[in-house]
């Protein structure tokens, strides 16, 4: 598979570089593994993968620090997987375990780790972009310096409860970024049907809220983009909107055919723009690793991936004295 061709030299490192190949091959690994045990009947429910996105969080999660919060909508996986949460608790949560993260209780939709700042995994379209601005708001009210990336996509940027939430932020100088997922299909509807404006970020003008688009197939330009975001965020100048371009290869969830785009538009992208192949490319043309060496790579995450679905379908299935347990109301 071909990646797009580089002729600017990165101001990074061959340690960053492989970080970020090793973080999104681990993503599109899971998925992949998570989508085998899908059509197997292990995982039910809901299932939405991240295949093609892997360089929108992982760009984002080399510009946060520690303390930094996240909270995302039901395509979830990537973002777990890239803040650091266990790829066995996660894998066992979408078989429904009691070793899952939220005990078998949450599946693919609702896992979250205090331990980690992840605030869900929210099956509601945009039902997170409040809450998001709600976890800022606490980190403004504490003073720790704490910036939350909120993550939505195309489709819910066209809820309602975005721009109230919009608004607050921009009165109260919240330290959050908005992040808009944009993977050009609102589940199976294109932008260019679905929204009335090409570059959707501009919407945050009407709040004096500033923004920009990224190409969201290139973890660099990710990271570059986040970390400026941060910054202002930091600096205490209130709310920043990121809208990354993406893709996603599989359909809107593992019940979705996708019959709404042609093979060759997939292709197309798959062979131009793959994120993964993007670093893969400079990490061998600037002689930062061999062929050998990305090999061995890829054989360390599909064990990785492999003790994870093991693990998951091993651990035992949740006692019915669960239910009763983590109820607050």
């Amino acid at each position: 598979m071909a990646a797009r061709k580089t002729t600017k030299k990165p101001n990074v490192s061959a340690e960053e570089l492989t970080t970020y190949y090793r973080e999104m091959l681990l993503i599109r690994r899971f998925e992949e593994k998570a989508g085998q045990l899908y059509g197997m009947g292990l995982i039910g429910g809901f299932c939405h993968l991240y295949i093609g996105q892997e360089a929108v969080v992982v760009g984002l999660e080399a510009a946060a620090k520690e303390g930094d919060k996240r909270i995302t909508s039901y395509r979830d996986h990537g973002h777990m997987l890239a803040c650091g949460m266990d790829p066995g608790g996660v894998m066992a949560e979408l078989t429904g375990r009691e070793g899952g993260l939220s005990k078998g209780k949450g599946g693919s939709m609702h896992m979250f780790s205090k331990e980690k700042h992840f605030y869900g995994g929210h099956g509601i379209v945009g039902a997170q972009v409040p809450l998001g601005a709600g976890l800022a708001f606490a980190d403004k009210y504490k003073e720790n310096g704490g910036v939350t990336f909120t993550y939505f996509g195309d489709g819910a940027a066209n809820q309602g409860q975005v721009y109230e939430t919009f608004n607050m932020a921009a009165i109260w100088d919240l330290p959050v970024i908005f992040v808009i997922e944009n993977n050009q299909y609102a589940m199976g509807t294109s932008q260019a049907r679905s929204t009335s404006t090409k570059d959707i970020y501009h919407r945050g003008e009407a709040f004096g809220i500033p923004g920009e688009i990224v190409d969201g197939m290139d973890v660099l330009a990710v990271k570059a983009a986040g970390e400026k975001a941060v910054a202002h965020c930091r600096a205490g100048k209130g709310p920043y909107i990121l809208e990354v371009k993406t893709y996603r290869y599989r359909g809107h969830s593992m019940s979705d055919p996708a019959k709404y785009r042609t093979r060759e538009e997939v292709q197309k992208v798959r062979e131009q723009s793959d994120p993964i192949e993007h670093v893969r490319e400079l990490l061998l043309t600037g002689k930062h690793a061999t062929e050998d060496d990305l090999k061995a790579i890829d054989k360390e995450i599909k064990e990785i991936v492999n003790q994870a679905a093991e693990f998951s379908k091993e651990s035992p299935e949740p006692s019915v004295e669960e239910l009763w347990t983590d109820i607050y109301a």
